[in-house]
This record gives structure tokens, sequence and C-alpha cells, in this order.
């Protein structure tokens, strides 16, 4: 019986005030059964799991606490296991091998907003290595599309961390490289995450028409995988800096698009897009078209869904920016004090992509500006964002 996972159920649902009954009308599971499973009676299925998490936005807890091998994982380094590394050294590109460095990439991948950015750097450029040794030597047609594909995963996550670290160039040069492998293994979604990867660049650097072009392209490759959910946001991210109205049908059609995917797996994987993930985009895009009672519940939103039970950030890097959203609906609003008090909280130590991050704030500084010149707590903020 897997009882830690009842025990995680129990502690989701009672941290968003569910009761037994809410939890099955949500997932059409008996509220007798959910109780069972809860005190450890009975053990999860894996739909069961499924379908808990997506309803208590539980950002794949509780998929990974109803599978033991995945439990067994969340506290070591599976990527770094004697057995895996033999196997890599002595080129057996057998199922036995790939399939578990298949996981030891979306573990990886999954690690992307929380752990640190340096580490993971090093991290995913030594398996790099790996993939690419393996490439240069006689393997299958069939093992080498999957080592192309590995490799096409690990350079676009390396190359999202370069950029958090501020190394554009390396980034760009490593998105390229994404692009290709993905190419060569004719795998649209790969191809789609690098367009997506431009269109992110082009944005935070201010180039907003090129983030739109780029997300269109990436659109036209990747028409049936979540990367087209994250491209439409983009998309609408992009053209509400252009001043553009109408977004809202935009947002519509990503969201449609969103609710006939499936749920994923591992939802905290950094390249799959969950409805969660999908507020997280809407918020910014009302924050910008100054619907400010979306865009704050919105906020608020993300950050319930980012906080476990415990009070663990599942995502530091999104609470840093809805803390950025909420100084900004504070100032619009008048109250100065918290909309410092809330931009200087979303400018906080620890694992964030900066540059994104500068672009934020830099708007609430600007908007700070505008609403009170000349106040001394705009350049204390000011000071703050200059020291970030």
């Amino acid at each position: 019986m897997d009882v830690s996972f009842g025990r995680r159920l129990k502690e989701y649902r009672e941290h968003r005030d569910w009761s037994l009954a809410d939890l099955a009308r949500a997932t059409h599971y008996s509220r007798s059964y959910l109780s069972n499973v809860e005190n450890g009676r009975k053990a999860p299925s894996e739909d069961l799991a499924r379908v808990c998490d997506e309803a208590l936005r539980a950002k794949g807890e509780l998929i990974a606490a109803a599978r033991t091998d995945v439990v067994g994982r969340l506290g070591e380094v599976p990527w770094q296991t004697a057995e895996l590394v033999q196997r890599l050294q002595a080129s057996d590109t057998s199922a036995q091998t790939l399939e578990p460095l298949r996981a030891t990439v979306e573990e990886l991948c999954c690690q992307y907003n929380r752990r640190d950015a340096l580490e993971l750097r090093q991290e995913a450029h030594a398996w790099l290595q790996h993939v690419g040794s393996l490439l240069r030597r006689p393997v299958g047609l069939k093992a080498h599309q999957e080592l192309l594909v590995t490799g096409g995963w690990l350079a676009l996550l390396a190359g999202c961390v370069e950029y958090d670290l501020g190394m554009s160039s390396a980034a760009e040069t490593t998105r390229i490289a994404a692009m290709q492998l993905g190419g060569e293994a004719d795998h649209p979604e790969i191809v789609g995450w690098g367009h997506e990867m431009t269109a992110w660049f082009a944005l935070t650097q201010g180039r907003y028409r090129q983030a739109v072009e780029a997300a269109r392209r990436g659109q036209a490759v990747a028409q049936t995988s979540s990367v087209h959910v994250q491209l439409i946001a983009q998309e609408a991210k992009a053209r509400a800096r252009m001043g553009e109205s109408g977004l809202h049908s935009v947002l519509e059609r990503g969201r449609e698009l969103l609710d006939r995917l499936p749920y994923p797996d591992r939802p905290d994987n950094h390249f799959k897009i969950d409805p969660a993930k999908w507020d997280y985009y809407a918020m910014d895009v009302h924050r910008i078209a100054g619907d400010n009672h979306l865009a704050h519940q919105y906020a608020n939103a993300v950050i319930r869904d980012n906080v476990t039970p415990g009070g663990t950030e599942l995502s530091p890097m999104r609470v840093s920016e809805c803390w950025l959203t909420l100084g900004f609906l504070a100032g619009r609003q008048g109250d100065l004090e918290q909309a410092v008090g809330m931009g200087k909280a979303g400018l906080r130590d620890g694992r964030q992509s900066r540059i994104h991050l500068t672009m934020i704030a830099g708007e609430l500084d600007r908007e700070l500006r505008q609403q009170f010149p000349g106040e001394g707590l705009v350049d204390e903020f000011e000071d703050a964002l200059r020291s970030f």
C-alpha cells in the first residue's frame, strides 16, 4: 500500500479546502474509495493519481508520490548512477540503456525551476557529451534517432539555463544546436521549442515584433504538441507589449488547445504545459493589458498552485513574478508602500531567470515612476532593482 500517496493526497485536499465529497465530484471516484486511499487501505491507480493531481493542481507531486520508482528518485541523483554511466561508456545502446537515459533527461528537465542554474547547466552539458560520444559510434537507426532526440532535449534545457544566467551568446548557440538535432530526428516538438526560445529571447530584449514572428513560425511547425500552447502565450505577451487590443481571443485559443491535450505525466517538466502554467502566462498578458482584476486573480492562483501544503515553493521563478505583478496592481490602486514592498519581494535571491525577471521589474519601475514621480520609495525600489 502506498501510504505516502494517501498522506500527500490528504495534505493537498486540505490545502485547497476541499472535502472528500468535493474531490469525489472532481475526479469521479467514490468518496469511500478516496477515503480508503487516503488512509492507506487501498493503493492508488495511475489514473487516480493523474486525475487527483490535475484536480488539486499538485503539479506532478501526487503523480510522483504514487510511483514508488519516482519517489525513490526524489532524494537521489539518478543520472550519476554507476550502472548507467558504465553502459554509456561501453556504448551499450540497447533499450535497457536508452530508457533510463530518457528518464534521466526528463528528471533534469523537471529540476529546471528549482535547481541551481550553474549546476544544472554543467549536468546537462556532461550528458550532452555522453550522448555525442554515442552518436559518433556505430548504432542502429532507431537508437540513433533516440539519441538525437535525447540530445535535443538536453540542448534545449542547457540553452534555457544559459539564458537565465545571462549567457545570451552561448544560449543562442545551444538553441541552434537543439533545433538541428530536432530537425535531424524529425521531431517537430523540439524544433518548436527552438522557435519558442527565439521568441522568449526577443521578448525579453524588447524586440516584440520578432517575438511574434518566431512564435508564429513555431506554431506552424509544432501544431499538435504542448509547445504550441506556449508559443501562443509568447505571441500574446509580445502583442500586449506592442499595445494591441483584443488579445482575449488569442488567450482563448491557447486555453482551448490546452484543454484538448492530455494532462502531462510530469507537469513539473519545464517543457510540458499544464493549466497552472497557462494561468502564469495569462497573468502577464492581463497585467500589460490593464485588466487588473484578472491579473490579480491569476497572480494569487499561481502562488497557490506553486506552494505545497508544507509551504515549499515548487517554482520560485513564477512566484517572484507574481509578487512583481501584485506590486503593479497595488501601485495602480495608489498604494505605493505596498507596491514597493511586493516589488522588492519579487527581487530575491535563489533560482531565477534574471533577464526575464529584470524585464518585468523594469516595467514595474517605469510604472511607479509614472504613477508616483519624485517619491523616495520609488528610488528605493530602483536601488533594489539595480542591486538585483
